[in-house]
């Protein structure tokens, strides 16, 4: 799996950081940040969630290798 996050697309809610702190973090201007791109176990399951279910600017994106 690889977690990439558009910044452009992100509105700063902070869902994904709320939800997936091992995976995302936010930058002092409240965007998306990745800190692991190849989350396994329990990250990645939460990393999922946030990309579809989650982040309300669909700024998630996680592809399956």
């Amino acid at each position: 799996m690889k977690v990439t996050a558009e910044r452009d697309r992100c509105i700063g809610a902070g869902l994904c950081t709320l939800h997936a702190p091992a995976v995302f973090d936010q930058e002092d201007d409240g965007m998306v940040v990745v800190l692991d791109e190849s989350p396994t176990g329990a990250a990645a399951d939460d990393a999922r969630k946030v990309a579809e279910h989650l982040c309300p600017g669909k700024a998630v994106l996680v592809t399956e290798d």
